[in-house]
């Protein structure tokens, strides 16, 4: 009965009574177990995906301006300027030691740059769509592609100039490079319809082709060291938009989540060990280039091994940063 006395089995001892809850929330609030089973966990797991907030487009805008602030720089400082031109010259000069041993090869890869890239591009495209079932995004990578090439093309013939100033040597606009935005654009492509695990490697592969395809145009004396990074930063630009495109409106196929985000991988850490000493080396030839590109003794070589090490650094700094940007595209 409510209120009465309890007494000990064993003793016979009078326990007293029960102290009624005096607790103002007792009546309102009841506090039961949580669910433990492997359907609760399931349930907050999908849960968890389907409310997780979408990428937000600041990232490629972000990196879209940086693009064009990067590559805008770099025109004004290696064409419009007297010190640039002569900096860039000379490591077109020092491509001559290069040049001795690698033309060959370099002159068979130029050659073959816009036949392989197109044809490795669609392939590889291709197959992973068809796999992944993934046709919106491949729209989107091959309209970034062609974006690419056709506004370096209108960039060099029809929008930028190279004034004279003096500097021996071409006087033609060669800003940007075509066949390097030709083996970067395949690149970018490819790197935009695989999987998110294979992304870092993907990105190291086409880094390194568009690097190769890039370095090659300078051994062979068709392009100057700016000329190959602005390329570079042209495809860099449209990948971002392509990644805009990718997170908004109808060609949005949602993210990853907050939780699913794809951790850097061993070709990461790799491509990020080499970036490093080959940025350091850019960075001192660049300097050393600077102090001498008036002196008595200009020293072509050292400016030629800084613009190997910048394209190479570019290609790697790029590659590093589109896998950053899309790591929770899907």
């Amino acid at each position: 009965m409510d209120g009465a006395a309890l007494t000990c089995c064993s003793c016979g001892a009078v326990l007293g009574r029960p102290e009624p809850d005096r607790s103002p929330f007792h009546s309102s609030f009841t506090l039961r177990r949580p669910r433990t089973g492997s359907r609760g966990l399931s349930t907050v797991r999908s849960l968890i995906v389907r409310t997780s907030p979408t990428i937000s487009p600041v990232r490629y805008l972000a990196g879209a301006f940086a693009g064009i602030a990067l590559f805008a720089g770099l025109y004004v400082f290696f064409v419009r300027t007297l010190t640039g031109q002569a900096m860039d010259q000379l490591a077109f000069d020092g491509a001559e030691f290069g040049r001795r041993s690698v033309t060959p090869w370099a002159q068979e890869l130029l050659d073959a740059v816009p036949l392989v890239s197109v044809v490795i591009g669609l392939l590889l495209t291709g197959v992973v769509t068809v796999v992944r079932r993934n046709g919106k995004t491949l729209i989107v990578a091959f309209g970034a592609a062609l974006g690419a090439v056709v506004s370096t093309q209108l960039l060099k013939m029809a929008i930028l100039t190279r004034p004279d100033l003096g500097i021996e040597g071409y006087d033609g606009n060669s800003f940007p490079s075509g066949h390097t935005t030709v083996a970067a654009a395949s690149a970018l492509a490819v790197f935009l319809v695989v999987s998110p695990r294979t992304r870092g490697l993907a990105a190291l592969g086409g880094s390194g082709f568009a690097i190769v395809a890039g370095v090659a145009t300078l051994a062979n004396g068709w392009h100057r060291p700016s000329d190959v990074i602005a390329a570079l930063l042209v495809v860099a630009i449209w990948g971002c938009v392509a990644g805009l495109v990718l997170t908004r409106g109808p060609w949005c196929r949602g993210t990853l989540g907050e939780g699913r985000t794809i951790r850097p991988s061993g070709v990461d850490r790799l491509q990020l060990r080499i970036f490093i000493p080959v940025a350091v080396v850019a960075v001192a030839a660049f300097l050393v280039t600077w102090f001498r590109a008036f002196g008595d003794t200009p020293s072509t070589l050292i400016a030629y091994i800084g613009g190997v090490t910048a394209i190479v650094a570019a290609g790697l700094g790029i590659g590093l940063t589109g896998i950053r940007l899309f790591a929770r595209l899907p």
